[in-house]
């Protein structure tokens, strides 16, 4: 499907304050982007620069008083995610070097703290999709989804303890359990079509053996790894995404990050049906 979306930021500041935008979508793996536009009143420079997660990241310093940011895509999305449930895991040892640090703990999750919750989660799971839908299913069905019952400084482990949270809470606690397994897993936001209520959202994705195909002429005939998505707070796989940003934690892929006092007045999301080309 063609989607059309994009995001309303209404920022205010007393003084000139650095900052660091990250509200481009790039083409990639199940998304094509085909238009966008950016637009900042008032205008002012950007400097744009690609992060360590090939994300695309803006600099600009946003002046005193009241700042707005407009941004739109045009972008042709899978309409279903791929579902693999023989996709195994990967020995660490065969792991791609740019997987590893996915392995790692990091600031909202605490692998190494939620190994022994994990363990029963999976229980005698095949290592791989697997256990990884376990523990998506295991998050949807044990942890609450409540607005303003976490906020920035709320971790997989508080997620764990509390079992309540929203989007960002449940991908946190995805991936702190699936890494405590030894398999890669970072987070990704983005839009998701048909979201109720329309926001941001985020979700985790995890990175396992792409079986071999039986099929004569299939895009990729040989065994390789890949990312997979995974959403718990989802009853069922959707596709229809437009990922923003990928990073380890929410630490990696904040919208905004400011350098000084400003704040954010307003914020509006919209996602629908685009047309399609000719």
């Amino acid at each position: 499907m063609r989607l059309s979306a994009g995001c309303h930021l209404s920022l205010e500041t007393t003084v000139p304050t650095p900052a660091i935008l990250m509200l481009r979508p790039r083409s990639g793996y199940g998304q094509w982007v085909t238009s966008e536009k950016y637009d900042l009143q008032p205008n002012i420079l950007v400097v744009e620069y690609t992060d360590t997660f090939g994300n695309l990241c803006q600099r600009l310093v946003v002046p005193p008083g009241k700042f707005e940011v407009e941004t739109f895509t045009i972008a042709d999305t899978a309409d279903e995610i791929d579902v693999h449930p023989e996709a195994l895991y990967i020995p660490v040892e065969n792991l791609p070097d740019e997987t590893i640090r996915f392995l790692l703990p990091s600031r909202y999750c605490q692998s190494d703290q939620i190994y022994e919750l994990a363990q029963t989660i999976v229980g005698q799971e095949t290592p791989g999709y697997k256990q990884v839908e376990a523990i998506r299913q295991w998050i949807h069905d044990k942890v609450e989804y409540a607005y303003g019952t976490s906020d920035a400084s709320t971790s997989a482990v508080d997620t764990a303890d509390k079992r309540v949270g929203v989007c960002r809470d449940f991908a946190h606690l995805g991936i702190a359990l699936c890494r405590s397994l030894n398999i890669p897993a970072r987070m990704a936001v983005g839009y998701l079509y048909q979201l109720e209520p329309m926001d941001l959202h985020a979700w985790f994705e995890v990175y396992l053996n792409e079986p071999l195909s039986k099929t004569v002429g299939d895009r990729n005939p040989t065994s390789s790894g890949r990312w997979y998505i995974f959403d718990p707070t989802q009853v069922q796989p959707r596709g229809n995404r437009i990922t923003i940003a990928y990073g380890r934690d929410a630490a990696d892929v904040a919208l905004l990050t400011q350098f000084g006092p400003m704040q954010l007045n307003s914020m509006q999301v919209w996602v629908k049906a685009a047309e399609a080309s000719p």
